[in-house]
């Protein structure tokens, strides 16, 4: 099991949006880390055949998706970044409604639905309407959808913006347990939501792969650069203004800054252990407001 994307370039009139990007996946969870605008969905939207790269091709198991475009969707599962629904639907008419979409047998449909209802913590609620659902029992209803075909590649799409912490630790567990023998890219620019799940990190930047790696091998690449020192009120903006701060937290005696420099920023800063969200911050600084 293979995905390669190949030297996808894709453009908007003078913008463009993904440069030459190439990578190789194999079983396991990905996680697609980057800003707004990174390129996260249209690169989606590329491999799942919503929209055409301008070059560059997307393979799967050594066949273009495109020319196998029936044999590669009867394998693909995907959760979009604005997930539809039709609200006066109940959770287990819509699969019903969605499985019949996809060409599933219809006695089979209904065990697979009733399952999935199950999995994703739906079963009590599946005869009540959608639009009663709460956010995330609504991205849970997203994810069976996807799940119907039970897809070899598993692809989500920013799925755990707008959740509360509660549910987004449920939806993370849930996509863990979906992870045996799939592919599952998971994009995000919330870092915790990758942090503990995925095998692997790909960092998109302004339509190009950056790094990739486990979030321990990543991290190493900033070791020494990250300092917390314990300054007044008054040097904060200076510091603000001359350095990228990852957190800032109050304190009786002052303020706790967490920087990141190559170089010591204050006298009595101190090197900390960087974690996978300083990571973010060192290369997104640019398009993130501290």
């Amino acid at each position: 099991m293979k995905l390669e994307v190949r030297n996808i370039k894709k453009s908007y009139e003078q913008t463009t949006v993904l440069d030459n990007l190439s990578f190789t996946l194999e079983p396991g969870i990905y996680g697609l880390l980057g800003a707004n605008g990174a390129g996260k969905s249209t690169l989606f939207k590329i491999i799942c055949g919503i929209i055409k790269a301008n070059e560059g091709s997307i393979n799967y198991n050594d066949q273009n998706v495109i020319e196998s475009s029936e044999n590669f969707c009867s394998v693909l599962g995907f959760l979009p970044q604005e997930f539809r629904y039709y609200p006066e639907f109940t959770a287990l008419k819509f699969l019903l409604y969605i499985s019949a979409l996809k060409g599933l047998d219809r006695k089979f449909a209904k065990i697979k639905c009733l399952e999935l209802l199950t999995t994703v913590g739906l079963d009590d609620v599946k005869d009540k309407k959608i639009k009663k659902y709460s956010g995330g029992m609504k991205q849970r209803l997203g994810i069976a959808q996807a799940m119907l075909n039970n897809p070899e590649v598993l692809i989500l799409d920013e799925p755990t913006v707008g959740l509360d912490p509660k549910e987004r630790v449920k939806f993370r567990n849930l996509i863990s347990s979906f992870s045996e023998k799939k592919i599952v890219i998971l994009s995000t620019h919330i870092v915790s939501d990758v942090e503990y799940i995925a095998d692997e990190i790909l960092i998109l930047k302004q339509g190009k792969l950056e790094d990739r790696g486990s979030s321990i091998e990543l991290v190493k690449e900033i070791n020494g650069q990250v300092w917390e020192c314990v300054v007044q009120q008054n040097l904060v903006p200076e510091l603000i203004e001359k350095y990228t701060i990852s957190n800032q937290k109050h304190e009786e005696n002052g303020i706790v800054l967490r920087i990141i420099s190559k170089k010591q920023p204050t006298e009595t800063a101190v090197q900390v252990p960087p974690t996978l969200e300083d990571l973010y911050l060192y290369y997104f600084r640019e398009e993130v407001s501290i």
